[in-house]
Formats: structure tokens, C-alpha cells, sequence
């Protein structure tokens, strides 16, 4: 890991310890009731992190936060703490981390929990084992700090590893779940309850919900990941015919996410954009496609015609997945221009759906920033010229100003130029839409 990876785990543990002592402040010392309530609650948290299963970005999906929760409100002490502390270091140890991801963990969970218990006290909230009344909003404040610790102290490491925006981290680590985390948070409650009025063996008969609870998690989990996993399938088997555009597909996703989140789209939408935007050239695979993709020469008239039927080709093969077909429009359209001269069907302005119109942007930013055999990467000014140029005509021209505030552009394409050279000539963008430099390297 980095230095600065090094630094930020350092500091979580600092504040991890400093959040530790003002919740020790609240209650020191500590009787055999809530010993006993935050031995039995990390207990539950070792099972439910031991059988926790692994999600397609090496980590570990969990819903050790139900007991961890309800030992907060149970006894509202650092016995708690020091549990959650104890149960996440044996979970560590069980799965031979490393000394420094140990360490974070234990710690991020151990800061997390202490500042939701501050929350809990500060709003007025009672440990269950002295008040069994209902205490809502100090624990719907108790819920609330704790989700939002922990996402942004584990997105901030990711961060500092991978070396990527954190809020783009933070959306990627946190869309698909935190629905499914604050549907369960009541769990969390009704375990503490239970604990207090009945004791610990009601607590552990509740444990089978829980598992149920996890076996959901685990399920939508494999979903999600067997669903992009096919998805990179099909881009890849298209790719494998044409290495001229290798990881193009990947590419322009990555830019139709960012740019949509530019626009302040929503999470499901800018999702759906970016799986239309994967797939938007999926109709390659086509077995008439095969000798244009692979001809080193120049195309001809008719084998030009055939390539610009591709979109349409694309929507074809995905409107065979049910799930899928609210993608149609974006796909089928990522070649239509803003003033109609585009194609498969010449259709114009806000005709074209949103999503397609973020693709051909994405496309065209793709195309034009990497390099190609028959010409070199375009720069930042280039790429900037162009798209003022056929703003209004060839671009949406709300998005072409979003994307052109400030330094933006420059950011979305920085890094080092990717080399798209195959290893036979590549056949050459006709003259056919010779209009400007976007046009050439983005209509095919």
C-alpha cells in the first residue's frame, strides 16, 4: 500500500481511540448485564462475518451491522465497542489479512460504532438494558452516522489505493446495497429489544431471520455480479473480432458514467446508461460484420451501408434479454446526430433519448483520444475544439456546455494515451463522413 494509504489508516485508528475514550467518558467501568449482552452480540458479529460471501470487488458482503447495532443500543457502552473491535480483529485474523487491512477494519468499525453511539446519546437515546420504550429517531440517528462512517471511511481507503475520485468510489461501493442496509437497520433493533426483555436465547433464535437476511444479500449480490459479468462477456467476444477497437466498449462506459453524473442523473438511470453504453456496438458480433471489421483496406460504399446498420443490429440482439430492454433506445440511436443527419433513423434533438445522446459524445471522446494507425491521439484543446464545432449539430449542445465548464473535459481524458494499433492494418474511416476529425473517428 501506498504512503498515503499508510497515513490514512493511521489517522482512522487515532480517531478510532479518541471516539473510544468519549464514549468510555459517558460510562466508565462496567457491570456484568452489558459484559455479558457485548460478549453474546460480537459473538453473533464473528458468525455472520465468517460466513460472509465475497462480492466482485475482492471485498466481503456482511450484515454483521445487525448485532453490532443492537449491542450499541442494548448497553450504549464502550463494552460495545470494544466487542465490535475484538469480533472484527478474530474475522481478520481468520481470513489472514494482511497487519494493515486488519488494522483498518478493526478500526473503521470501532470509529464507526463510537461515533454512532455520541449520536445516539447526544439525541436522547437510552440503553434498552435500563428503558425498553421505543426510541426512534435517536436511533434512526444512531443508523444513519454509523452507514455514513463507514461507507466514506472505507471509500477513502479505497480511494487512496486505486487512486480515484472518492465520491466515484462511494457510488460504486454503496448503490447497490444501501437500500438493502437500511431495510435491514430495524432488524438491528428488534434483536436489541429482544435481548433485553427475553434474554439471550430468544436472541439466538432470531439468528435464522438473520440468516435469511444474509442469504438475500448473497443472492442479490451473485445477481449483480453474474449480470455484469455476462455483460463484459458479450463485449469482449464482440472485441475479440475487431482489436482495432479493443476496450473500446469499456471505455466509452466509463465516460457516458461520468458524464451523466456530470448531469446529476440519478443512480438508477446513470446505470442503466452505462450498461447501455457497454453494449452499444454488441450488434458487431453479427456474422455479416465479420470481413468488413477484419478488411485492411478501404470500405466501400456497400460495406459502409452495412456498418451503419450496426446500432440497429445491437438493439436487436438485446431485446432478447427482458431486463434489458429499457436499454433499446439508448443503443439504437448512439449514432443519430442532433440535427438529423445521423443514422439508422434521422431522427433529431430531444427525439434521440437521453442516454444515446451521452453515448455519442462518450464515443466520439473514446475515439478521438486514443491513438490509431492512421493517426495520432488528439489533446485536451483538440478534443475541446471539436466538440464546440459541432455542438448543436453532430452533440447535444446542453451537454456539450455541461461537459466544457471549467477543467472538466480535461480531467475526463487525462492520463496516458491508449494505443489502439492491431496487430493487422486496420481498414480506413471512409470518406464518406469526412465532415471534421469527430465525425471520421466516431461514426463507424
Amino acid at each position: 500500500m501506498s504512503r498515503n494509504t499508510a497515513r490514512f489508516v493511521a489517522f482512522v485508528v487515532i480517531a478510532a481511540v479518541a471516539s473510544g475514550v468519549f464514549v468510555y467518558a459517558l460510562k466508565p467501568g462496567v457491570d456484568a448485564a452489558r459484559l455479558s449482552a457485548a460478549l453474546s452480540f460480537a459473538a453473533m458479529g464473528v458468525l455472520v462475518q465468517v460466513m460472509s460471501h465475497r462480492v466482485s470487488n475482492g471485498s466481503y458482503g456482511s450484515i454483521a451491522f445487525i448485532p453490532y447495532l443492537a449491542s450499541a443500543v442494548v448497553t450504549t457502552s464502550w463494552v460495545s465497542v470494544a466487542g465490535v473491535t475484538v469480533a472484527t480483529a478474530i474475522v481478520e485474523a481468520y481470513r489472514r489479512r494482511g497487519v494493515l487491512k486488519a488494522t483498518f477494519n478493526a478500526a473503521q468499525f470501532s470509529l464507526a460504532v463510537s461515533l454512532s453511539l455520541l449520536v445516539y446519546v447526544a439525541a436522547g437515546g437510552r440503553p434498552l438494558l435500563e428503558d425498553r420504550s421505543l426510541n426512534i429517531a435517536p436511533y434512526g440517528a444512531l443508523v444513519l452516522t454509523f452507514f455514513l462512517s463507514n461507507a466514506l471511511l472505507v471509500s477513502a481507503v479505497i480511494s487512496t489505493v486505486d487512486k480515484t475520485p472518492m465520491l466515484a468510489v462511494l457510488h460504486r461501493n454503496s448503490a447497490g446495497s444501501i437500500i438493502y442496509d437500511i431495510l435491514a437497520s430495524p432488524v438491528a433493533y428488534v434483536f436489541g429489544w429482544v435481548y433485553a426483555v427475553y434474554g439471550a436465547g430468544w436472541t439466538a433464535a432470531l439468528a435464522f431471520p438473520l440468516l435469511a437476511i444474509r442469504q438475500i444479500y448473497k443472492t442479490n449480490s451473485d445477481l449483480e455480479r453474474t449480470h455484469h459479468e455476462l455483460l463484459q462477456l458479450m463485449v469482449k467476444a464482440i472485441e475479440a473480432r475487431d482489436p482495432y477497437t479493443s476496450g473500446h466498449s469499456q471505455r466509452v462506459a466509463n465516460y457516458s458514467k461520468i458524464i451523466a453524473q456530470r448531469l446529476g442523473l440519478q443512480n438508477r438511470e446513470l446505470q442503466r446508461i452505462t450498461d447501455a453504453a457497454l453494449l452499444h456496438d454488441v450488434g458487431k458480433i453479427h456474422e455479416i460484420y465479420a470481413p468488413i471489421l477484419r478488411k485492411p483496406g478501404k470500405l466501400t460504399p456497400e460495406e459502409w451501408r452495412i456498418m451503419q446498420t450496426h446500432p440497429a443490429k445491437s438493439a436487436e440482439l438485446v431485446q432478447t434479454v427482458s431486463s434489458l430492454k429499457d436499454l433499446l433506445g439508448s443503443i439504437r440511436h448512439h449514432h443519430e446526430n442532433w440535427d438529423g443527419t445521423g443514422y439508422p433513423d434521422q431522427i433529431a434533438g430531444h427525439e434521440i433519448p437521453l442516454g444515446a445522446r451521452i453515448i455519442t459524445l462518450a464515443d466520439t471522446i473514446d475515439a478521438m483520444t486514443t491513438d490509431r494507425p492512421y493517426r495520432q491521439a488528439m489533446s485536451a484543446d483538440e478534443v475541446r475544439s471539436e466538440i464546440v464545432r459541432l455542438r448543436s449539430v453532430q452533440y447535444d449542445p446542453t451537454i456539450c456546455d455541461t461537459i466544457l465548464q471549467g477543467s472538466f473535459l480535461a480531467a475526463l481524458i487525462q492520463g496516458p494515451i491508449r494505443s489502439a494499433t492491431p496487430s493487422f492494418n486496420p481498414r480506413i474511416i471512409p470518406r464518406r463522413v469526412s465532415e471534421s476529425k469527430a465525425r471520421n473517428v466516431a461514426q463507424a
